[in-house]
């Protein structure tokens, strides 16, 4: 009975044993950082031999355990990496199931970073993210200068609103150049929930222009420092971007790490991913102060409200004027004074993960940023070399950028349904306006273009003229489509005066001629040349809108109409200025008409002179302009007396006349409701005539049209 019962007692105790290992590997998986230590009942017992023994089996079984946990975590990532398509996800789809997830040590924050290490390597899906409300507005800064950066700006705009769900409130530091573009296109885009404030950086300089600064952005390189001071006093936080940063996620996502906010952190960064605040670049590599590797500040998260109350201003002025003693000057702009903050005040930072800002310069860690690309929230090109920096995903990166640049800007002028937003006046009346149109009617899209809104991006390229001072410049107004790029270096190489040329484009088209403009040392070698986007919209080719835009921004005195076919007589530019004073043209409404001619030919031998020009004409290469299909057009010119003519003369308006003029910049414009082809020009000038004391034609110059197709359709 005995020998029964201590075999029963010892199967017992074998299962327990079997189901004791299970259950401390399992709760050692849950823990992570939990240690089985031996628990001494005595000094000593935990002196004797026998504990040494027990603390090797410890070992053992702790290798073990780590082995389990290195195999489950990796089975765990194999299944969470379901098929995913494009990361230029569809708006409507869902995001919130790709929380955030942490693969390396600087991807963690304060409060991450003392998580164990079973959790960091796993997606943040099982953790309880803070929620953003649906309707709350979220604000983002952004400080914006020139025309390049303008560029830029918009299609970091793009992604933000790709995967936006939220209201969303920009606030634009900019100069006067970036404010009139960015205001311009805001105004034209009208996308439902969105916000735009501009600041005047001019009148922020002061504040910063004490600091000297190597760096290429210059002195609106150091604005961000002075937000705090700008920005309203009653925002309480914002998320602060550089321009070329790339949204890869919602960034509603990036507004809620605020929650995690404790203590008194104010700031949310990413940590530097390069070896900059090492000081191990070269020999006699000296940076300023960092907290190990840095920060890096492209993306920053500013708890406004409370930087106030610790005196930020006072902070960072006083740590610059400490620093620079011995630096001299900032070599990475605000960042560097930053980084001298934080690493005299470490309580500031909340330390973000580093997918929020993957930082695509030569040489840096934001490999380890991500395993996959559901991990990648964040793209940053912060180098210098931006699209042709050197990275082993770079191709990834690209491709991705490139999609937001060429995506169609009208797509994302999509309504946030459920979240009241405030009243558009222009928006609510369009709406009206429309409403009112009969849909059955069949000329119902040819009503509807007059009041179709054309997204507008002015000055796509650097502009850089002032006209003289004698009030005689002239700008040559055209407007053109894809189609006639080719005919930009001819007139450039014709007109050396100052253009205004409106484009009708999509927004890949966009990209496609900026590539050809950079390709071309004639255009690239002009400055005075405004390039004036107007972005595809509707099935009609809106022919007066475009010349309108062109005309508004004309900033010489006088403007000639011309169109993209016409190749301008050499010296037609100082030509026109000389008639302004010998015309009396700025005391007087006149209208100069410059003849026009056209060739059936491909090449031709430009005439240089009015006598060269005459034999060609004799011969049969050149013809008087719309000759062959639509005479009276041009005929009131009066080409035969043209021809004798020494002075500039008269010409008496008739009907359907569509000449070629050069007038006053306060001269009214097209009518816009003239599209496509026809008419257009007829009944501007049939205006002209009613407002302007009379036409006269110039004697010797002219215009000739190479518009080969054109008049072969006809």
């Amino acid at each position: 009975m005995l020998g029964m019962w201590r075999g029963r007692r010892k199967l017992l105790v074998a299962s327990l044993a079997l189901l004791f290992i299970p259950a401390l590997t399992w709760l050692y998986l849950s823990v992570g950082s939990f240690q089985v230590k031996p628990l001494p009942l005595s000094p000593l017992e935990a002196q004797s031999s026998m504990a040494v023994g027990r603390r090797g089996e410890q070992k053992s079984l702790e290798l073990r355990v780590r082995a389990v946990e290195e195999e489950n975590h990796a089975l765990r990532r194999d299944l969470s990496r379901t098929p995913r398509s494009s990361p230029a996800r569809h708006p409507n789809s869902d995001h919130h199931g790709n929380q955030t997830r942490n693969h390396s040590e600087e991807g963690t924050g304060d409060n991450e970073g003392q998580k164990s290490a079973a959790v960091v390597g796993n997606r943040s899906d099982c953790v309880q993210q803070p929620m953003v409300d649906k309707c709350e507005t979220i604000h983002v800064a952004i400080v914006c200068a020139g025309y390049n950066a303008s560029r830029d700006v918009v299609t970091l705009v793009k992604s933000v609103l790709f995967h936006r769900r939220n209201p969303l409130h920009f606030h634009f530091i900019t100069d006067s150049i970036a404010q009139q573009i960015l205001s311009s296109l805001f105004h034209t885009w009208m996308v439902p929930a969105v916000k735009v404030d501009f600041y005047d950086a001019d009148e922020l300089k002061s504040e910063v222009s004490w600091i000297p600064n190597k760096h290429y952005s210059g002195i609106y390189g150091l604005m961000k420092l002075v937000l705090t001071k700008t920005l309203p006093s009653d925002l309480q936080r914002v998320i602060v971007l550089d321009t070329d940063i790339t949204f890869a996620t919602d960034i509603a996502e990036l507004w809620a790490v605020f929650h995690k906010f404790k203590g008194q952190q104010v700031l949310g960064l990413v940590e530097n991913q390069s070896d900059w605040y090492l000081g191990n670049l070269w020999k006699n590599h000296r940076p300023w102060p960092a907290l190990g590797r840095g920060f890096n500040t492209g993306v920053i998260l500013l708890l406004l409200d409370r930087l106030r109350k610790l005196r930020w201003e006072q902070m960072w002025r006083l740590t610059a004027e400490r620093e620079l003693m011995s630096m001299l000057s900032t070599s990475l702009a605000d960042q560097d004074i930053f980084n001298a903050v934080i690493k005299q005040n470490p309580f500031l930072i909340h330390q973000l993960p580093c997918f929020w800002n993957v930082q695509l310069s030569d040489h840096t860690r934001s490999e380890k940023c991500y395993k996959d690309v559901s991990d990648l929230k964040v793209i940053h090109w912060n180098s210098p070399k931006k699209l042709r920096v050197k990275n082993k995903h770079v191709e990834f990166f690209r491709n991705l950028y490139l999609t937001f640049l060429e995506y169609d800007g009208n797509l994302l002028r999509r309504e946030l349904f459920g979240c009241p937003s405030e009243a558009d006046h222009n928006s609510e009346n369009l709406q009206k306006t429309l409403s009112q149109l009969d849909e059955d009617d069949p000329c119902y899209e040819f009503r509807r273009e007059r009041f179709t809104v054309h997204r507008t991006h002015l000055y796509f390229l650097h502009y850089e003229y002032e006209p003289s001072t004698d009030n005689t410049d002239v700008t040559l107004v055209a407007q053109l489509s894809m189609d006639r790029l080719q005919m930009l270096e001819a007139i450039c190489k014709h007109w050396e005066g100052p253009i205004s040329l409106a484009l009708y484009l999509s927004d890949a088209e966009a990209q496609q001629f900026l590539r050809y403009a950079q390709g071309s040392e004639v255009l690239m070698s002009r400055g005075n040349v405004g390039y004036h986007i107007v972005y595809k919209e509707g099935q009609f080719y809106p022919v007066n809108l475009l010349r309108n835009v062109a005309m508004r921004h004309v900033n010489t005195p006088f403007m000639f109409l011309s169109d993209i076919d016409f190749l301008p007589m050499y010296g037609l530019y100082e030509y026109l200025r000389k008639s302004v004073l010998q015309l009396d043209m700025t005391s007087a409404k006149k209208a100069l008409v410059v003849p026009a001619f056209e060739t059936l030919r491909y090449r031709l031998s430009y005439p240089k002179s009015k006598a060269e020009l005459l034999s060609q004409l004799d011969m049969g290469t050149l013809f008087t302009f719309r000759y062959h299909v639509w005479t009276k057009g041009h005929a009131p010119t009066n080409f035969a007396k043209w021809r004798t003519a020494t002075t500039p003369y008269r010409v008496q308006w008739e009907a359907d006349f569509e000449p070629y003029v050069m007038v006053r910049r306060d001269s009214p414009e097209y009518d816009r409701r003239f599209v496509g082809f026809g008419w257009n020009k007829v009944a501007h000038i049939m205006e002209l005539d009613a407002q302007v004391t009379y036409f006269l034609s110039t004697c010797i110059n002219c215009l000739l049209n190479f518009s080969v197709n054109f008049i072969s359709v006809l």
